[in-house]
């Protein structure tokens, strides 16, 4: 059993800034990506940003410049940090891990059960 657990979130003004976190846990072997996607009401789940395991990120053409990821891989936890945060960044986020299984390295994605993210304009 895999979980993701995040944490942080909430409410700021536009400008501001927010983390969120996600720790991986669970019978895994090793953690191949790590990623958080943003879901607005009534929109597809997108990617934000995402980073490897040798620590290989991309990001979303809309956040560049504005977030980072970064992850602990002795900790099996990512982070984002976002800031200069607008109004459309609203959303849920969601941790995405994709990782190898310990029984037969198989490779399996698992989300997290996603944090909101509101900013006030």
């Amino acid at each position: 059993q895999v979980q993701l657990v995040e944490s942080g979130g909430g409410l700021v003004q536009a400008g501001g800034s927010l983390s969120v976190s996600c720790v991986v846990s669970g019978s895994i072997a090793s953690i191949k990506r790590l990623g958080w996607y943003w879901q607005a009401p009534g929109k597809q789940r997108e990617l934000v940003a995402a980073i490897t395991s040798s620590g290989s990120t991309n990001y979303a053409d809309s956040v560049k410049g504005r977030f980072t990821i970064s992850r602990d891989n002795a900790k099996n936890t990512v982070y984002l940090r976002m800031n200069s945060l607008k109004p459309e960044d609203t959303g849920v986020y969601y941790c995405h891990a994709r990782v190898y299984s310990d029984y037969d390295l198989s490779e399996y994605n698992y989300w997290g059960q996603g944090t909101q993210v509101t900013v006030s304009s």
